[in-house]
């Protein structure tokens, strides 16, 4: 774990590729708008998974962003997950918001069916401002070598994603990355 230098513990990881992350970012054109083919993916994780809410996000120093999002309702206007006070995340969420930055810092995917088993997750805002029980995600690992963000899909309720959840996001996310490099070749 990671204190802060008044020895406080930081339930974010430090994220020393950030700087590297957000440039390669811009040079593939990711992270600053909505893009209809990550909203597409989203959808199809919600399908593939049963989760009511899935999203694609990139991640810079200070924030993360959904390019791609997925919600019960359907709409991906940007302001479409419900608080659990009847408000709204927009598609930019804190980066000490959520789990994809440890996803992005451990480069591993991350199975969580339900964060109020774990200490140092369940005392994440999401859990009491928008209601996420269980988490599922994996990094996009490019073929720099460079963590971009994740996919994930999340629940309001406890999910028993198991081996077969985590297999299947890690293949999704395997399935993005190629959409990823396949658009990248196109431009050059």
């Amino acid at each position: 774990m990671t204190y802060d230098p008044t020895g406080h513990l930081l339930l974010t990881p430090v994220d020393r590729e950030a700087p590297v992350r957000v440039q390669r970012l811009r040079q593939l054109g990711l992270g600053d708008r909505p893009d209809p083919a990550f909203d597409e993916f989203a959808h199809k994780l919600a399908e593939v998974t049963g989760a009511p809410y899935s999203m694609v996000n990139f991640i810079d120093e200070n924030r993360q962003f959904f390019a791609g999002l997925h919600t019960p309702a359907g709409t991906h206007s940007g302001s479409d997950l419900p608080g659990a006070a009847g408000g709204d995340v927009s598609r930019f969420m804190a980066r000490d918001h959520g789990y994809c930055p440890h996803v992005v810092v451990r480069r591993k995917a991350l199975v969580l069916e339900d964060v109020c088993d774990y200490p140092r997750f369940a005392g994440n805002p999401v859990v009491d401002e928008i209601g996420i029980r269980s988490y599922l995600g994996a990094p996009l690992i490019d073929r720099t070598g460079i963590a971009l963000g994740t996919i994930c899909v999340v629940d309001t309720e406890p999910r028993p994603w198991g081996r077969a959840g985590l297999e299947t996001i890690k293949s999704l996310a395997a399935e993005l990355i190629e959409q990823i490099h396949r658009r990248e070749d196109s431009r050059l």
